[in-house]
């Protein structure tokens, strides 16, 4: 099923207003047909949020004066700038107009969220980049926020599951995983795939929200470690 994108107009004569003195209009449309909210702001192309619409802001915990000035990766858990930054990058540097991706947001009092995150490169009329539309879809947070707990039992992990969701929280390939830990990557695939059905996680990246969530990677610190009382 496609997701239906949230129509984004960026013009000069009405609200909301930056910080910078620009002024732009969003015309959030649509939502997701999965039923996901789809969340709007606009960067400079030095990544800095310039404009955001307010419920892009709220979603991460903020004001709408707060966030703008800010740079997009300060809202972002660590794990997520590493690989958004070659999809910026590439955006910067003329070779994509958009790109599609994962990450992990930062949420009120420091709760963390999975999302896909859509970046658009705006041109000014000489063809240059004049800034970056991003779309942030966090995923099914009602039936996350609904399913349950999973038990104090089923958290534990051996000591090489910790050291592989390590890794995966702070942004480290499989390749990189199966040099660090001697494994092969199916070997490192193989207990990914234990721990997503384990916390019930469809990808990566919702794998570090719910390990964060369920207290199992430390808040403050990193890399991220997982607390020895969650390792068997």
């Amino acid at each position: 099923m496609t997701t239906s994108i949230t129509d984004v107009l960026l013009t000069n004569d009405r609200s909301t207003t930056s910080h910078t003195g620009h002024r732009y209009t969003y015309a959030a449309r649509s939502v997701s047909a999965a039923g996901r909210r789809t969340y709007t702001a606009h960067l400079n192309p030095e990544r800095r949020i310039v404009a955001a619409e307010p419920d892009f802001s709220r979603r991460f915990g903020r004001t709408s004066a707060d966030t703008c000035g800010r740079s997009l990766y300060e809202l972002l858990h660590p794990s997520s700038p590493s690989y958004l930054d070659r999809h910026f990058t590439r955006l910067s540097e003329g070779r994509c107009n958009r790109f599609d991706e994962r990450m992990v947001g930062l949420g009120d009092s420091g709760r963390v969220f999975s999302a896909g995150i859509t970046g658009i490169a705006v041109h000014d009329t000489t063809g240059g980049l004049a800034g970056i539309v991003v779309q942030v879809r966090p995923d099914q947070e009602a039936a996350a926020a609904e399913e349950p707990a999973v038990h104090a039992p089923e958290r534990l992990l051996s000591k090489l599951d910790a050291q592989v969701l390590e890794g995966v929280a702070a942004g480290a390939s499989t390749v990189q995983l199966a040099a660090r830990l001697y494994l092969s990557r199916q070997g490192v695939e193989y207990h990914v795939g234990l721990m997503l059905r384990k916390l019930k996680a469809p990808n990566r990246a919702a794998l570090v929200a719910r390990a964060h969530s369920l207290g199992m990677l430390t808040v403050g610190h990193w890399p991220p470690r997982v607390p020895p009382e969650f390792i068997k």
